[in-house]
């Protein structure tokens, strides 16, 4: 079981890099637009680049966590800061999914609870 935990969170931070590269350097691309939904008039717009670069670092924040607890491994302070960082998620996907697109639940949200969910099997 704590193996299929290893995995799960590092697929969450996995996720958390690609949006955070998604967001901070490739938001023009055709792959943001389609991911984030964004309407056309604000495709161009400086300011919702900025915004979305900001959000950007935060992912990347949430995916740092991530991979420090699992460099620390199995440790009590790995574990610790691995379910820190999972309940951050887990949080950002639930508001997220209420607030704006009911999709990032699946997307984010999933993985995380599952991941969640093994890590307190695991403790």
């Amino acid at each position: 079981m704590e193996i299929i935990a290893i995995i799960l969170v590092g697929i969450v931070a996995i996720e958390h890099l690609f949006i955070m590269i998604l967001e901070m350097f490739f938001i023009r691309s055709k792959m943001a637009k389609r991911a984030f939904n964004l309407p056309e008039h604000l495709q161009g717009d400086p300011n919702v680049a900025t915004m979305f670069a900001n959000q950007g670092l935060y992912n990347g924040f949430l995916a740092a966590g991530l991979l420090w607890g699992l460099i620390l491994g199995s440790t009590s302070t790995g574990y610790m800061i691995q379910l820190f960082f999972v309940i951050c998620v887990v949080i950002a996907a639930l508001f997220g999914g209420f607030t704006s697109n009911k999709g990032i639940i699946v997307k984010q949200g999933v993985p995380a609870i599952l991941a969640l969910i093994t890590l307190i099997i695991v403790m």
